[in-house]
């Protein structure tokens, strides 16, 4: 049962970490991407030493971060220079979410072909021509309200993708108000097996084949409750292809990994549970990818690394001799698609509850 005592608690943690901006990394500006319902941005890295037709990696930030804060703290920009690939950042706005959330549980922007899944989806098909991208080596991640578009993206647009990596995300289409929102972050009213699955099926009408999937989650995740990151391998079950029950193995003291592979013995889904580990995305600032902050925890494990692996862009063979710094890229400026609106004040309660759920980037 909700309380307003717990709402609120749960939105103000939303608020304790606000944009840095002087984090800042070297990101590109991607405009002119065509059609933008979602009336988001983009920035881009593009290595000064490309691979011939590189892979493309999509990186959605979470709450309260940008996309050049993400990147400073998970490292992408770095890999892709020692790797050879594109990184493509879509980016929320805060005239459409106050608190820079992308709107993972609105029913337009969850939508084939509409909202904020059309936009990433524009972004995904300009940079494929822009930068002679490899199509059939394009992957997504991203964490919590990031990690919950990269699920939809991977829901609504499977054929686009060839894999993908939720960071404490949620399941597809389990929430389409408010309050489903948030019982949903907490484990309450998560649908049955059999209901994620027909969720998934009904995103899009591909019948195969599906990206692969690998799920992160800390233990003791108090924003977003681990049991979605079951949620999401169960959904996930039902379409890509299994043999048997998963591996399970330790890598690390703090890093339990269950895997399941395919008939020909290809790993199609990975949960990673990171022991002790709160709400955000595990890293390993002495790998040199990526730095501690607000959502970025500093564990030991490089969740970047581990999941470049996984997609196959960061193989020893692909690494570059003299990996350099990203180089801007000149792209016609786009028209802003920004159109923000002053809101008007509120008293006692409703003020309070209005101004936390903008905070938790759950109203607009």
């Amino acid at each position: 049962m909700r309380s307003l005592s717990n709402t609120l608690a749960l939105l103000k943690q939303f608020r304790t970490h606000p944009v840095d901006p002087s984090r800042e990394s070297h990101l590109s500006e991607f405009e002119a991407f065509g059609p933008n319902p979602g009336q988001l941005e983009a920035k881009v890295h593009v290595p000064s030493t490309v691979i011939p037709r590189p892979a493309l990696v999509v990186v959605l930030h979470g709450c309260t971060q940008t996309a050049s804060s993400y990147d400073t703290g998970s490292g992408w920009s770095r890999l892709a220079d020692d790797y050879g690939f594109v990184v493509l950042f879509p980016q929320q706005t805060r005239s459409n979410n106050a608190n820079l959330c992308f709107n993972w549980f609105q029913p337009n922007d969850m939508a084939r072909g509409d909202g904020e899944a059309l936009s990433i989806r524009q972004m995904v098909e300009t940079a494929e021509a822009r930068y002679d991208i490899d199509t059939s080596r394009v992957y997504i991640t991203g964490l919590s309200a990031g990690g919950a578009m990269a699920n939809v993206m991977l829901a609504t647009y499977p054929e686009v993708f060839a894999g993908g990596a939720i960071i404490a995300g949620l399941p597809y289409g389990t929430a389409h108000t408010i309050p489903q929102a948030f019982d949903r972050m907490r484990a309450q009213g998560i649908p049955d097996t059999n209901t994620l699955q027909k969720l998934l099926r009904s995103a899009s009408k591909t019948t195969g084949p599906w990206p692969a999937i690998s799920v992160w989650q800390g233990t003791q995740d108090m924003t977003v409750n681990s049991a979605n990151a079951d949620a999401i391998v169960d959904q996930w079950l039902g379409v890509v292809e299994t043999r048997g029950s998963p591996r399970v193995d330790q890598p690390t003291s703090r890093l339990e990994r269950r895997v399941w592979v395919n008939a020909n013995g290809e790993e199609r889904l990975q949960l990673y549970r990171v022991k002790g580990m709160g709400h955000g995305t595990p890293i390993d600032a002495k790998s040199g990818y990526g730095r501690a902050g607000p959502y970025m925890l500093d564990v030991g494990i490089s969740s970047t690394e581990e999941i470049a692996k996984s997609f196959g862009v960061a193989a020893p063979s692909l690494r570059q001799v003299n990996p350099g710094v990203a180089t801007d890229v000149a792209i016609p400026k786009a028209r802003s698609n920004d159109n923000p609106s002053p809101k008007g004040p509120a008293d006692g309660i409703r003020r309070t509850i209005e101004d936390a759920l903008r905070a938790a980037g759950l109203m607009r």
